[in-house]
């Protein structure tokens, strides 16, 4: 009977207040879950809509566009993480002191990660390149699709997805084919040395008539070199990066009509083996 007495008194005494207790944490636990759950959804959705409005101002620069979305969700995110253990009861200098003892855990533990941060920083701010480049760099050639806070995504030009680390890219030369809107393009062929130059030189210059062609700086024709077989010359124009390729393409297809049409030849190598007969004379085997 005392036992029993002694129960109902402990429930008594204790059973409402544990369960008071327990109401409150449980009920923190699940603020701090849905904060979590509701934080992170705004994170997301606060990024979005900043990228989509950012995209749609003419004058900035879309090579920022990512990062600036990636930065916006993980400060979201960490905003987030704070306000949820405050949700915990856990005070807010506490709090910094943990992120912060934290930070410096993580900061050595994922240096090349860090690194990687870093150098996207540098490569937005500096912009040695912007997306749409054709860039060569960290053994890659391709056309950037994007800078991103961890790698930078290339696409090659038989269509293969490459995602760069962005340390790999800022510590390597980087080579931008795109950066400047005009391209120098040289043309070279090989004419026979028993054609004119100045036959050449007007067969090249009928080609620098090509409207895409631009007029300064203005066409020239070179003598480049005298080889074994032929005597190489150039045309060299100038051309927008837009039209550089398709150009470049279309000379070389009007190249050998060009040359038929000036009456100038266009030979190809020859090699003469000459020999010594058991007399001494001389012996020659024709031409390869």
């Amino acid at each position: 009977m005392e036992t029993l007495t002694d129960s109902l008194f402990s429930l008594t005494m204790f059973g409402p207040a544990s369960a008071d207790l327990f109401l409150g944490f449980a009920t923190q636990i699940l603020a701090g879950i849905v904060t979590i759950i509701a934080g992170f959804w705004l994170a997301g959705k606060a990024s979005r809509l900043v990228v989509d409005s950012i995209s749609k101002i003419e004058r900035i620069d879309i090579t920022i566009v990512p990062m600036i979305g990636a930065l916006i969700r993980y400060a979201g995110m960490t905003l987030t993480l704070v306000v949820a253990l405050g949700k915990f009861g856990v005070e807010t200098t506490s709090i910094i002191a943990v992120l912060g003892a934290a930070g410096l855990a993580i900061g050595l533990a994922l240096q090349g990660t860090l690194s990687n941060v870093a150098a996207g920083l540098m490569l937005v701010f500096l912009r040695p390149f912007k997306i749409g480049d054709w860039i060569e760099a960290a053994g890659m050639s391709g056309t950037v699709r994007e800078i991103g806070l961890f790698t930078t995504i290339i696409d090659t030009f038989d269509r293969v997805y490459i995602s760069v680390p962005n340390s790999a890219i800022w510590s390597a030369n980087i080579i931008n084919h795109s950066r400047y809107e005009q391209r120098r393009l040289d043309l070279d062929i090989g004419i026979a040395y028993e054609s004119n130059l100045d036959d050449a030189e007007a067969a090249l210059m009928s080609l620098a008539q090509d409207p895409r062609i631009l007029p300064d700086p203005a066409p020239r024709f070179l003598v480049v070199s005298y080889a074994d077989s032929a005597i190489i010359v150039r045309l060299r124009v100038y051309a927008k990066y837009a039209d550089f390729f398709d150009l470049g393409h279309d000379l070389h297809r009007q190249l050998k009509d060009v040359m038929a049409a000036h009456n100038v030849s266009i030979p190809y190598p020859q090699r003469v083996i000459r020999y010594a007969d058991d007399d001494g004379s001389d012996q020659v085997d024709g031409g390869v």
